[in-house]
């Protein structure tokens, strides 16, 4: 399954490539042309980019990557909190 959206991968990156070269430089095309390459461009873009990330966490998870640093919901959470109130009170300081 890897291999197939490494495939896809390269694929959907060779359209966004190609067809957004058509777009941009397309000048003796007719707009109907130029707006079917540009969105061919923005799918290979989007397809590129979803295979690119599944292909991250696939390799996260088997091993072969290293995995992210993340933070749990509740580190994040009192992370933001503690900001969040160190704002305020710089705020009241700078108003008083």
């Amino acid at each position: 399954m890897p291999k197939l959206i490494a495939i896809l991968n390269v694929i959907a990156w060779s359209g966004f490539w190609a067809f957004g070269y058509l777009a941009l430089t397309g000048e003796s095309y007719s707009p109907a042309q130029v707006t079917i390459a540009a969105l061919l461009a923005a799918a290979g873009l989007f397809a590129g980019i979803l295979a690119y990330l599944k292909l991250v966490r696939i390799s996260e998870r088997s091993g072969y990557a290293k995995s992210s640093n993340r933070t749990t919901k509740e580190a994040r959470d009192a992370a933001q909190a503690q900001w969040g109130a160190e704002l305020r009170n710089s705020k009241t300081v700078k108003g008083a």
